[in-house]
């Protein structure tokens, strides 16, 4: 007899590039479960009645949601976790007992990254390049790790402003470049991506500054280009991907898929 199967799927515009049914693929295989995970492009003005369509079905189970989207998706979902309702943006949707919930695996999938790189939070000094969605999904628990201090560099300063004044109850976060060595810098604007990167000072880094991009690229990025001249220590966000794509799959199916044979594969592609 044929296992059940599950209706899963990624929302975004545009989606053509992304890795995500691969990867649930993977951990699909891996746990036995049978699933159906496809990639929807869709724009904002579909983006309700999509969601509401794609669980009619009984066999849908969640939808992974990627950019522009993860912040309209929590003014849709009502049941969200404390972090995603604090942030206002969320990347999974669950459905269970016929009602929709939905969180943010972002912020830990970072952390979880982070933390099989050993690399660590605490105690540290961290410039955050950027302060759109990326970065915003991701400082809740950058804040929750301890770090010394946080300075946000953004090209819009009045975006960095309002970053830093929403928390403020958590955390005093600068955003003056201030005159100091960073330990650990997190790219999360597109412009890393892009191309349109414009680096800061080289002067506020040494060759034991860690560099980590929240995008990623078969290809690589241009902020992990610019970090090579400085550091060894760069990566890009293909480690988060995968991570937060796992603590989804666990919402989904309560296990936790493993993560090391998928990165060998990716990194395989690549070459």
């Amino acid at each position: 007899m044929m296992s059940r199967l599950y209706k899963l799927g990624v929302i975004g515009t545009p989606i053509d590039h992304s890795l995500s049914p691969f990867i649930h693929s993977r951990f699909a295989r891996q746990e036995n479960i049978n699933i159906d995970y496809r990639a929807y492009r869709v724009e904002e003005e579909e983006l309700n009645s999509f969601i509401k369509e794609f669980f009619l079905t009984k066999d849908s189970k969640g939808l992974n949601i990627t950019l522009p989207h993860k912040k309209s998706s929590a003014k849709i979902i009502t049941n969200l976790s404390k972090e995603a309702a604090f942030i206002g943006a969320v990347n999974t949707i669950i459905k269970s007992s016929d009602k929709l919930h939905a969180l943010s695996t972002d912020g830990e999938g970072l952390i979880k990254d982070l933390v099989e790189k050993d690399i660590q939070i605490a105690n540290k000094k961290i410039l955050i390049i950027g302060a759109g969605a990326a970065v915003q999904s991701v400082l809740f628990r950058i804040i929750k790790s301890n770090p010394i201090s946080i300075t946000i560099t953004n090209r819009s300063e009045d975006k960095a402003k309002k970053l830093c004044t929403k928390y403020k109850p958590m955390m005093n976060i600068s955003h003056d470049l201030e005159d100091k060595k960073y330990d650990l810098v997190i790219n999360g604007s597109s412009a890393g991506l892009t191309g349109d990167f414009i680096p800061p000072d080289d002067a506020l880094f040494d060759k034991n500054t860690i560099f980590y991009d929240l995008n990623y690229s078969l290809t690589g990025t241009a902020f992990c280009n610019w970090a090579e001249e400085i550091s060894d220590h760069h990566y890009d966000g293909m480690g988060m991907l995968i991570s937060q794509a796992a603590l989804s799959f666990n919402e989904w199916f309560g296990v936790m898929p493993s993560t090391t044979s998928i990165i060998k594969e990716i990194r395989e592609l690549r070459n």
